[in-house]
């Protein structure tokens, strides 16, 4: 993969990085670089995160999968980084992502609604909890159980579970002899999309998930202590300047249907992870080109507070336009859909520096395992350079685990200091 922060550059964008300063960030690259090697090389919190490509083992996976392998679809239940990463692997890369249904709210509305569409005799479950006691997970997963048993399917027989060495959902796939898989030891949940948290689906459903996990190993063997030399810190290191020269918002935006789901992955990754102490750009999910027509007037010529992430695969299927036989469409004789989509891409990260507003570029060579390894390993290395850069603690998601206590300590009918906070939120109701 390559990225190109030509139009990141103040020359030719504001906010902008000034090339003369590429040099100075370059020895805070190099700073934070030892510091992530070293967290990596004592497999501290977080930074055991980075070694999963060489300790994920893909074949215990595929054994612990193989019960359900011929299932027509696979449900996931959980939550966050407990489904973000598998949606992204098998939207990006299965046959037919469809077969991938993710439970990942409480909507009572859409969970019936999705349960009684699916084939539940044909669809394996895949419940992901580190903990075991995820409000949302655990409910979703006792909806489902009785879905299965309304229905006479044996949930048993059908489901996989990836859960942390201790808690109720061990206890009950202990209990009924499940195949169950480890959420790997030191690694939040947004970061684990290359361990079988985010594999398990894939794996049912076909993906090469041998491939991905060794994309992803090829970027961690090339990670150096320079931006000059590692597209990921490049990424990191120029998005995470921006964001001090008043780039507020990253727009990531893929060249391809398959990688919308990326887009959400990237969301959580970098908002869970640096948004604190003030640091953190917000998020935004975007496609292309289908964005250009609902989002780029308003990078273009909008506050000068964003950054657009721009990524595609260098290779595409050959798909023909068909000539329409009227002069007006003659420019599309002979133009195959992926020309025309490149084309636009090309126009569309060209005319943010022409307005003045930056834009960065991640290509990889092909929508294929080693590409989505090469891609997600590339933008948590990123992230986690980021936090260094920053000085916030990566790893951690103190704001989220306030919400899960108040969630907790409201449906139990208990007072806590969070339901306190709750009950005297301010209001001013306009009816």
């Amino acid at each position: 993969m390559y990225v190109d922060i030509g139009a990141a550059l103040a020359s030719v964008a504001d906010p902008g990085v000034e090339e003369s300063r590429l040099d100075d960030l370059d020895d805070r690259v190099r700073d934070a670089h030892e510091r992530i090697a070293a967290g990596r090389a004592d497999d501290e919190f977080g930074y055991a995160s980075l070694n999963l490509p060489e300790r994920t083992d893909p074949g215990a996976i595929r054994d612990a999968v193989e019960p359900v392998a011929d299932a027509e679809y696979v449900i996931t239940v959980g939550i966050g980084g407990s489904a973000l990463g598998a949606r992204t692997i098998t939207s990006a890369l299965a046959e037919a992502p469809e077969r991938h249904v993710v439970l990942d709210n409480v909507d009572p509305e859409h969970v019936e609604r999705t349960l009684s569409e699916l084939p539940l005799s044909e669809t394996a479950i895949n419940v992901v909890s580190r903990s075991g006691t995820t409000a949302e997970t655990l409910a979703n997963f006792l909806v489902v159980r009785a879905a299965y048993e309304e229905a006479g399917v044996d949930w048993t027989e059908l489901t996989v579970v990836t859960t942390g060495e201790a808690g109720p959902l061990r206890e009950l796939a202990d209990a009924e002899g499940l195949p169950t898989l480890p959420v790997p030891e030191g690694v939040p949940g947004r970061f684990s999309a290359l361990s079988a948290v985010g594999l398990v689906p894939p794996a049912i459903l076909g993906v090469d998930v041998e491939g991905v996990v060794a994309g992803a190993a090829a970027v961690a063997d090339d990670l150096g202590p320079s931006l000059q030399d590692t597209p990921a810190y490049a990424y990191g290191a120029v998005a995470h300047q921006l964001e001090r020269e008043g780039a507020a918002v990253n727009a990531v935006m893929p060249y391809a249907e398959r990688l919308e789901s990326f887009a959400e992955w990237v969301a959580q990754l970098f908002a869970e992870s640096l948004g604190k102490d003030g640091h953190g750009q917000t998020p935004v999910r975007a496609l292309g080109a289908t964005d250009q027509h609902s989002q780029l007037q308003l990078y273009r010529a909008g506050p000068a507070d964003k950054v657009v992430t721009f990524v595609r695969p260098g290779e595409r299927p050959d798909l023909p336009i068909p000539s329409a036989s009227h002069e007006a469409l003659s420019y599309l004789d002979g133009v195959d859909l992926g020309e025309l989509i490149d084309a636009e891409y090309e126009a569309t990260v060209a005319s943010l520096p022409a307005a003045d507003r930056p834009a960065i570029e991640l290509e990889i060579d092909r929508l294929d395992p080693q590409g989505v390894g090469e891609l997600l390993y590339a933008m948590e290395a990123a992230c986690v350079l980021m936090g260094e850069l920053a000085g916030v603690e990566t790893f951690t998601q103190p704001a989220v685990e306030w919400g899960k206590r108040a969630t907790r300590a409201l449906v139990q009918g208990e007072t806590t200091e969070e339901t306190r906070v709750v009950d005297e939120r301010p209001s001013h109701v306009v009816d």
